[in-house]
């Protein structure tokens, strides 16, 4: 089989690889198609702390080839359109015990990240993938490749929405229209609420608006900040998301929040640069800072059952489709700062 190979920053491998071999608790996985995350491309251009070689990839779809001996035969079948979940997680501590999966104390312990005797990665470009059946979640035969490989991302935002735990009527702001930021924008309008958007890119907020932003701002032409609160009757938004890597974006975000509101960081920020806050305003007018990563079982459930049901369509997000032979390419087009989602085609 063929697998896209990361030998280091920005050296990339189109190798032949063994068929991988299936324990009897394992499906064997045909990877038809993969989305490339900005996880990828820092792993890409070497901005990453995981060791090579390296097969990326973690927005990936496909169909059952093989099953196992002990996977029930009933419910999984050859042909099968199906995704995994790809966090590997260990199912004994105190978080996945608690159905936080997406905490597990031995993810980035694990293999898929350090692997200093072999091959790290999530192995989503890769043809075929070994996969436990408990991993596997499926899709309805009508459901296509593409869409299925947005029940990643789409989990991601999901396990964020719900977090904040919105109510009818709230103003909600999404800081940035990119892939992250415009599926926050189809999640959280499921939820009544009324959602603000501010990203610099004229082209983008217009795709917000398309996809059920009510407002939008250029925040490069007008303070963000003030905007919101113009918006908002001087309260600020109820909830507010970031979905940037720039730290001082980060300290905008707690200044468009309202008095007893939520700023939720869905991104990670790059550079990890310390951010100062206001910890006077944050006790004052009781407001919250929140964290949200990866998804959990449930979210990603969730992101297949709003897929296949038609309930979100994230087909507008996707930018550009390359062909496995044109990795390279593939990642340099993803690197551009103006494209939306990138994929990476393995038929």
């Amino acid at each position: 089989m063929k697998v896209i190979m990361e030998l280091g920053p920005k050296k990339i491998s189109l190798q032949e690889q063994p068929q991988p071999p299936i324990q009897a608790d394992e499906i064997l996985m045909k990877v038809k198609i993969n989305g490339l995350c900005q996880n990828d491309v820092r792993d890409y251009t070497g901005d990453t702390q995981w060791t090579y070689p390296r097969i990326g990839g973690h927005e990936f779809s496909g169909e059952i080839a093989q099953i196992g001996a002990a996977v029930d035969p009933e419910q999984f079948h050859v042909g099968d359109h199906i995704v995994k979940y790809i966090l590997p997680n260990c199912g004994n501590c105190y978080y996945c015990k608690t159905h936080r999966e997406n905490l597990c104390t031995q993810i980035y312990s694990s293999p898929t990240f350090h692997n200093d005797t072999g091959i790290s990665g999530f192995l989503g470009m890769s043809q075929y993938i070994a996969v436990k059946a408990t991993d596997v979640f499926t899709y309805p035969q009508t459901t296509s490749f593409i869409d299925m490989a947005f029940t990643e991302p789409l989990g991601c935002v999901i396990n964020s929405v719900e977090r904040a735990d919105l109510h009818l009527g709230q103003d909600v702001l999404i800081i940035g229209g990119g892939v992250m930021g415009l599926l926050h924008v189809l999640v959280a309008k499921l939820q009544g609420v009324r959602i603000l958007v501010s990203e610099p890119a004229a082209a983008r907020r217009q795709l917000a608006q398309q996809l059920g932003a009510d407002l939008v701002v250029d925040p490069t032409t007008r303070d963000a900040a003030a905007w919101v609160h113009e918006q908002t009757q001087g309260r600020g938004a109820d909830v507010v998301f970031n979905t940037t890597a720039n730290p001082q974006i980060a300290q905008q975000a707690l200044a468009c929040t309202a008095f007893g509101g939520q700023t939720f960081m869905f991104s990670s920020l790059h550079p990890n640069d310390p951010v100062a806050v206001d910890l006077g305003a944050v006790h004052s007018h009781e407001k919250f800072i929140k964290g949200t990563v990866s998804p959990t079982r449930s979210s990603y459930y969730q992101a297949t059952q709003l897929i296949a049901k038609k309930i979100v369509n994230p087909r507008p997000l996707l930018d550009r489709i390359f062909p496995y032979q044109e990795a390279v390419a593939a990642f340099e087009y993803a690197l551009r700062p103006e494209t939306l989602k990138t994929m990476i085609s393995l038929d």
